[in-house]
């Protein structure tokens, strides 16, 4: 039988996966994008947890917001995305100090 730490231990894996993943890369945005979307599912999964172990579903309603907000980022971040590699034909964030105001 799975427990609630078991759920909590995967998620916290996840979740230092996405922070090595954003300390490490600097340098390319889609990764610095999935390390984002990896780190929201982690917690995710642990509102789903405890929501499953306290028998309430609000964890569960917050998900779906989160999952919601995490499409809208990921969508517009894309779209920034392909934008500034049509100009700047690099996808490096090294690259892209011209944005400084």
């Amino acid at each position: 039988m799975i427990t609630l730490t078991d759920y909590l231990v995967v998620g916290a894996i996840l979740f230092g996966l996405s922070l090595a993943g954003m300390v490490i890369n600097r340098k390319n945005l889609i990764v610095l994008l999935m390390s984002v979307e990896l780190m929201l599912l982690a917690v995710n999964m642990n509102f789903i947890a405890f929501s499953s172990f306290l028998q309430d579903s609000a964890g569960q309603i917050f998900v779906f917001f989160i999952l919601t907000v995490a499409a809208a980022e990921t969508a517009l971040g894309l779209a920034i995305l392909i934008i500034l590699f049509r100009t700047r034909q690099s996808i490096n964030v090294t690259d892209l100090d011209a944005l400084k105001g």
